[in-house]
C-alpha cells in the first residue's frame, strides 16, 4: 500500500531497507475523499499528514474577491503536507481535484521517527525542498513564458512526474483538469486556455477524447516548452 509513497521518497533519497520498513510500519488511517472535499483548510493547525495513495490534490490561495490560484498539484505517491511537522498553521488550502484515496499518518508518529532516522529526515526535508523548486519553476512560467509555453510546460511536468511513480501508465496520459481549473493554475483566463488548447491539438502536442485532452505528443511538448526537468531534482540523492 506504502508503495508508491516510498518510490516517491526514493526518486530523490537514499532510503535503507530498515527505513523503508519503518516508513511503511507507521500507523495510519485510510480516507477516501470526492472531488473537491476539502484536505486541509487555511488557517487549520494539522496534526496529522496525509499521503497521497492514489488520484489528483492541489493546493490553493484565494484573495479578498474570491478569486483563486492554484499553487502546486499533487500526484500519486505525495505526501500532502511534510510542512505540518515545522510549521503551526497551515497558509493555505488543500483540496482534492479527483477522487482521492489517503494514508493519513499522526504528525507525532512521523516525527518521533524523523528524529530517530537520519535518511527520514533527509528525504523529508528534500522533498520540501523539491516543492519549493517547483514553486520557483511555476512562478517563472507564470512570469515569463507566453501561454503557449506555460500550458506546455505544465503539461510537461505533469507526464514527468506521473511516470516517476506511477507504473502502468498509458502512452497518453489523459489531463483529469478542467479549463477552469488550467486557468487558475496558469495565472491566464479560461477563454486563453480554450484557444491554447486548441493550438496544441492543430500541432499535434494533444489529442481531443470527447471533454476530454490527453498528451499526444510530449516530445512536441518538450520543444514548446523548452522543457528540462532539472527543477524536479529526481535521482536518488537529489
Amino acid at each position: 500500500m506504502f508503495d508508491i509513497f516510498l518510490r516517491k521518497l526514493r526518486s530523490h533519497s537514499m532510503l535503507t531497507t530498515e527505513d523503508q520498513r519503518l516508513l511503511a510500519s507507521l500507523p495510519h488511517q485510510m480516507r477516501r475523499l470526492s472531488p473537491n472535499d476539502y484536505i486541509l483548510r487555511e488557517g487549520d493547525q494539522a496534526t496529522q499528514c496525509p499521503i497521497l495513495l492514489s488520484g489528483i490534490a492541489f493546493r490553493q490561495k484565494h484573495v479578498a474577491d474570491g478569486g483563486r490560484q492554484i499553487v502546486s498539484v499533487k500526484l500519486p505517491g505525495d505526501p500532502l503536507d511534510f510542512q505540518s511537522l515545522y510549521l503551526a498553521t497551515a497558509d493555505h488550502s488543500l483540496q482534492a481535484l479527483t477522487a482521492v484515496d489517503l494514508a493519513v499518518l499522526p504528525l507525532a508518529a512521523l516525527e518521533q521517527l524523523v528524529a530517530a532516522r537520519s535518511n527520514i529526515a533527509r528525504s523529508v526535508l528534500v522533498d520540501i525542498l523539491v516543492e519549493a523548486s517547483i514553486g520557483r519553476e511555476w512562478q517563472l512560467n507564470i512570469g515569463r513564458r507566453n501561454a503557449l509555453e506555460r500550458l506546455a510546460h505544465f503539461l510537461c511536468e505533469f507526464d514527468y512526474r506521473m511516470r516517476l511513480t506511477v507504473r502502468g501508465l498509458d502512452e497518453a496520459i489523459e489531463i483529469p483538469m478542467t479549463q477552469e481549473q488550467l486557468a487558475d493554475l496558469l495565472g491566464l483566463t479560461p477563454v486563453h486556455i480554450n484557444r491554447t488548447v486548441k493550438t496544441l491539438v492543430e500541432r499535434g502536442a494533444l489529442s481531443r477524447h470527447g471533454r476530454r485532452v490527453r498528451i499526444a505528443d510530449i516530445a512536441c511538448l518538450h520543444r514548446i516548452a523548452g522543457f528540462s526537468p532539472r527543477y524536479l531534482h529526481s535521482g536518488a540523492g537529489g
